[in-house]
């Protein structure tokens, strides 16, 4: 089972997507959009940007957790991981998220 985009309205009424792998797990979470088609145009970017490490920032929370964003050509943030117990699980992540995101199927929960 390939992955997917689920694009939803967030609880503020704004648009956001999740990243979901192959075994139904979030692996990617958007920001917020004002506008449908900026989250269309965020999982377009996730698209093209996941292929490429350095589009991957590893960070560490204030916590000591590690997680990971994913940043467009222009170094805005178009998505963050959840936090991770160990650095090699955050790699793990990094990984299944350039294997889910290029092919991921949209499903279109918004009224459109």
């Amino acid at each position: 089972m390939p992955g997917k985009f689920e694009l939803k309205t967030s609880n503020n009424g704004e648009y956001m997507f999740n990243l979901i792998a192959s075994n139904g797990q979030v692996i990617l979470t958007s920001e917020t959009y004002t506008e449908r088609r900026s989250a269309l145009n965020g999982i377009e970017s996730v698209r093209i940007n996941a292929p490429l490490d350095e589009r991957f920032e590893r960070r560490t929370s204030s916590g000591g957790q590690p997680y990971f964003v994913l940043k467009a050509a222009n170094s805005v943030v178009i998505g963050r991981s959840q936090m991770y117990s160990s650095t090699a699980a955050m790699e793990k992540g990094i990984a299944s998220v350039k294997n889910h995101a290029p092919d991921a199927e949209l499903v279109d929960t918004t009224a459109g």
